[in-house]
């Protein structure tokens, strides 16, 4: 299973194809704005009888349309300053549900123009707003098959959005899949052979280390978290490797590390109090990071090349387990002391940022970011939005910036949050005796600056401080912090999103 496909439709008379389609589902910002002539008067005969047409979604019965259906989700406060893309988003999944609900399987979606330039990508936002509501839990669907769904949706539209929308829905239902599945499902080897399993035949290349001995050389940090899994067959960790590369002459190069911790226990720094119910979750950056590797390779876009790295691990609790006080060398030679076991992601991410960063600095235009539900503290801060925080580099880029006017226009809004020196204060080792220390002993969301200090971290343990600016080769490096933006609803078990998916893709795609 791929998602919902998109299907362009440039003839408006399919609204009236009952072969093709069986129900009409227009998202609007007001009925006076429904091109369609039929459409519009039936709306606003609908209007006399029924105040909620035009104010909330509706159901008209509608003979001679496709399926005798149409679906009115009106945009609600369209016109209000603080409204952003995302109302069509909401719109259209309210349609789509209704459309569901009613017996639709095949409905035909229509997105009314807006000249407000916050709503140019309303199309593709709404579109994809209707397959996340369909998305049905690899659970379920494993365990009683698959329901009866829409898995065809028809886009009305003058030229073709159907081929990028259907690519990156595919990689943001393999994202949804790999996040939200719990962890024996979606174990450290499972994880990894569903990637394979996945992503087979696109046009990637694609390795898995599984060796013991290859894991605690290459990836100590990574193997440090995993040390009490590693008694567990079926819980020992995993590093899986993909890179994309277009035909032709390379212009910009791309490096992504991706947090998959499949279930956080907390090690010997132990959750307690219910804090560890939903952590099967903690695996959302790497998932997404799989998630854009087969978008790209559906869409293969010119001119890049894309190297992805995803550390797999279970931060379990045993005799074996990591513990606070522990001084590790790094990959890049780093000797970081554990602050606190519950803050092991940023360890897995150091190893991998530091093998990105070693092929990063023969690359062309290399940008290199980590991408992780990393933090309670961005929540705290942020709410649901994703945070990323950029070295002195991808900020003269722009790097930062540039996502951010991306995820307005296609609703993923990202904060953009600063590095300062007061970060790098803050993983002194008091004691002297290591390089670094990898956090404090008290739960981000409660220590001040806790979203952004980990990535003076992350920059200082894998080896990206030697390469600021002043230095003989710069490496733009930017981290991802998704903790409050990897799902949505119940805050526990809600839906994956596999953000930031559709704004990395479209900055890579330029």
């Amino acid at each position: 299973m791929t998602g919902v496909q998109f299907i362009d439709v440039t003839d408006s008379e399919a609204i009236f194809d009952d072969n093709q389609w069986d129900a009409v589902v227009v998202v609007t910002h007001g009925l006076d704005a429904i091109a369609q002539e039929e459409l519009a008067m039936l709306a606003s005969h609908g209007a006399q009888v029924d105040a909620r047409v035009g104010r909330s979604t509706t159901l008209l019965f509608a003979p001679g349309l496709a399926g005798g259906r149409l679906i009115v989700a009106p945009v609600a406060d369209g016109d209000s300053d603080i409204q952003d893309v995302r109302g069509y988003s909401d719109a259209a999944r309210q349609g789509i549900k209704v459309a569901f609900d009613a017996g639709a399987r095949r409905p035909l979606l229509i997105v009314t123009p807006s000249t407000q330039a916050r709503y140019a990508q309303s199309m593709g936002v709404a579109a994809l707003g209707c397959a996340q509501a369909l998305w049905q839990s690899l659970e379920r669907r494993e365990a009683l098959g698959e329901m009866d769904n829409i898995s065809q949706i028809g886009l009305l539209v003058d030229g073709k959005a159907a081929e990028l929308l259907s690519a990156i829905e595919a990689g943001k239902h393999l994202a949804r899949d790999l996040c939200g599945t719990e962890p024996e499902r979606m174990s450290a080897p499972a994880f990894a052979q569903y990637c394979v399993d996945a992503l087979k035949g696109l046009d990637l290349t694609m390795s898995v280390v599984e060796d013991r001995d290859v894991l605690e050389r290459d990836y100590p940090l990574l193997s440090a978290v995993g040390r009490a899994s590693f008694a567990v067959s079926r819980h020992q960790p995993r590093v899986v490797k993909l890179e994309y590369k277009a035909e032709g002459p390379i212009e910009r190069s791309y490096f992504f590390a991706g947090k998959g911790v499949v279930y956080d226990t907390g090690g010997a720094d132990l959750k307690v109090g219910g804090a560890m119910a939903g952590m099967s979750r903690d695996k959302g950056g790497a998932a997404a990071v799989a998630g854009l590797m087969k978008t790209l390779a559906l869409l293969k876009p010119k001119g890049v090349r894309v190297v992805a790295e995803l550390g797999l691990v279970r931060n379990s609790i045993g005799s074996e387990a990591f513990v606070t006080d522990e001084i590790i060398t790094s990959h890049a030679g780093v000797r970081v002391r554990i602050g606190n076991t519950d803050a092991e992601g940023r360890l897995v991410l150091a190893d991998l940022l530091s093998h990105l960063r070693l092929k990063a600095q023969d690359a062309v235009a290399p940008q290199l970011f980590s991408v992780a539900t990393l933090t309670g503290h961005v929540v705290r801060a942020y709410g649901g939005y994703t945070a990323v925080v950029e070295n002195a580099v991808a900020r003269q880029q722009q790097v930062g910036d540039s996502l951010q006017t991306i995820s307005e226009a296609w609703g993923e809004p990202i904060e953009v949050s600063r590095l300062r020196r007061d970060d790098y204060q803050k993983i002194v080792d008091p004691s002297g005796a290591a390089d670094v220390l990898s956090s404090n002993n008290a739960p981000s969301s409660v220590t001040a600056r806790g979203h952004q200090y980990p990535a003076a971290f992350l920059l200082k343990a894998s080896g990206l401080e030697a390469h600021g600016l002043t230095s003989d080769k710069p490496l733009a490096y930017t981290h991802v912090d998704i903790a409050g933006s990897a799902t949505e609803g119940d805050p526990l078990y809600g839906t994956p999103t596999a953000a930031p998916l559709v704004s990395l893709c479209q900055l890579i795609r330029g």
